[in-house]
């Protein structure tokens, strides 16, 4: 019965007239949070506005129709930006198609492996630390487009550059009208989620971009707009040299960093919008494969990278969606957006833009919940905070691998801990109760606590309670047992007999927590 209730409610409802103006209404809502999003992640990439909107096009009308997530919705996404930029700058722009191809195949070779629900097993910490130092790249390079000025290429330089562009912004008229606008922005972009409710009905980044170009056109600013160049003129497959430009180690590490990032953060949101839709749950593997089809496609039109956008997701439910109907036609409006209204573009003031991707770049850094993950979980919040450092000043594939490597430390050292205890017992023996893992990691503070028992008496070793033994530990208590026991006098030796029981209760599961403490106050905690 139970079985048979999960299939009926995993089922999605059947597209009715009714169905279909809520996924209709919903697509229109998303449109209007798409667009200023994907034209603002292209300019910050420093690509052609119009590859924003191609790439959300393909995520609406390739990936939108493929099994995977149902409500999900993907397009170009502020979590790249960081990466693109740094590809666009380092291979150039014709190299980034490429890139992008190569990481939708490896995609479509992970989906097929069944590796998709692998990418669940990745530290929260991780991939938290990895949005929170892209995030705080995006806002300290966005800072540099609200003036109107190019930003500097590193991430310390970007920080050391902060002052010159204050005295740039005093200085200058229009880096200090270019700034106002991207201030005003930002600020109607905070004071929109206090607006009423029919207000708040209108996306705010749409909202905030139509009052700055409003003002700008009214007033004459002299800042700068987004170019157009055409939706057509702007498609560059890549050549045979791009693609053989793949075989260099450089690019294959771009490549792969491309598909961990975008991978993660499509699986991460597909557990995040199971969470806030009902219907049929995300198939892992089949996302990971519709996601790598988008990359592909857009790899070959020489568009961004796509992932799966939680606020577009986000957008999609809240707005009444039913059906994949929504995300497809979402596509469609973009595409229909971009082929009509190409020269609407032209009008849009790249301060605005930026201060939209400053804003979405401060959502990327968890800033409320670090204060409690300190205080709960202190190694989590750690290794949050180092990963997001080191893409600041390192770069993003350095950056999440070493947030990668302090998390795999973390669990050795977590899953390491082994208590020593020595009860009294009558007749003159001593036992020594081990419990929890005993690994190499420990086996010092374990040699440590059986080196300061007297050395003139036997010791038995209890080893029933542990979980695990490994081959350096088991070797190292042999060892010292034999040595121990042979030296002590006048008792009669012992032999090592509890170490050779622990051999065979250890290798199984039924041992007793870690938890379990000695009779006496003489436990020792790795």
């Amino acid at each position: 019965m139970l079985t048979a209730l999960k299939r009926t409610t995993a089922k999605l409802p059947p597209l009715s007239p009714g169905t279909l103006r809520r996924d209709v209404l919903a697509s229109i809502v998303v449109f209007l949070v798409a667009v200023p999003l994907c034209v603002g992640v292209a300019v910050a990439s420093g690509v052609p506005a119009e590859l924003g909107l191609l790439t959300g096009i393909v995520g609406g009308l390739v990936v939108g129709c493929l099994p995977g997530s149902s409500f999900q919705v993907s397009g170009p996404a502020a979590g790249l930006t960081v990466l693109v930029h740094e590809a666009v700058q380092q291979f150039g722009l014709a190299s980034l198609g490429a890139i992008v191809l190569a990481a939708g195949v490896l995609q479509l070779a992970l989906g097929a492996l069944r590796c998709g629900r692998w990418f669940r097993a990745i530290s929260v910490a991780v991939v938290q630390g990895m949005l929170a130092g892209i995030g705080l790249i995006l806002i300290l390079g966005q800072v540099y487009a609200m003036a109107d000025t190019d930003q500097p290429g590193s991430g310390l330089a970007k920080i050391t550059g902060l002052p010159s562009l204050a005295a740039g912004i005093a200085s200058r008229p229009e880096a200090f009208t270019a700034f106002a606008v991207g201030v005003g922005t930002l600020g109607l972009l905070v004071l929109w989620q206090r607006m009423p409710e029919k207000v708040r009905l209108v996306p705010g980044p749409l909202a905030a971009i139509a009052v700055a170009t409003l003002v700008t056109w009214v007033f004459a600013l002299p800042i700068g707009k987004v170019e157009v160049h055409g939706l057509l003129a702007s498609i560059q497959p890549p050549g045979l040299g791009e693609l053989g430009g793949l075989a260099q180690l450089s690019v294959i590490g771009t490549v792969l960093a491309f598909t961990l990032i975008a991978s993660a953060e499509s699986l991460f949101s597909a557990a995040a919008v199971d969470r806030m839709a009902d219907g049929a749950r995300t198939d892992y593997d089949k996302e990971l494969m519709a996601q790598g089809a988008g990359n592909t496609v857009c790899g070959l039109l020489g568009a961004l990278p796509m992932t799966a956008v939680i606020v577009r997701s986000a957008a999609n439910v809240q707005a009444g969606a039913r059906t994949k109907a929504s995300r497809v036609l979402h596509g469609g409006w973009l595409l229909v957006f971009a082929a009509l209204l190409p020269a609407a573009l032209g009008v849009v003031p790249l301060a605005a833009l930026a201060a939209v991707l400053v804003h979405a770049g401060a959502k990327l850094v968890p800033v409320r919940q670090l204060s409690q993950l300190w205080r709960e979980h202190r190694g989590e919040a750690v290794i949050l905070g180092v990963t997001a450092g080191a893409i600041v000043f390192t770069n993003m594939f350095e950056g999440v691998l070493l947030g990668l490597l302090l998390a795999v430390v973390k669990a050795a050292w977590e899953t390491s801990h082994v208590q020593v205890g020595v009860p009294e017992l009558t007749g003159g023996r001593t036992v020594v109760a081990l419990s929890g893992n005993a690994t190499f990691l420990r086996l010092p503070k374990i040699l440590d606590a059986l080196e300061a028992l007297p050395r003139d008496k036997p010791v038995e070793l209890d080893l029933t309670e542990l979980r695990h033994l490994d081959h350096a530990c088991r070797t190292a208590l042999d060892g010292w047992t034999t040595q121990h026991n042979g030296a002590a006098a006048p008792s009669p030796v012992h032999r090592p007999a509890a170490v050779t029981a622990g051999r065979s209760t250890t290798a199984s599961s039924t041992a007793s927590s870690t938890e379990s403490t000695p009779t006496d106050g003489s436990t020792q905690r790795g």
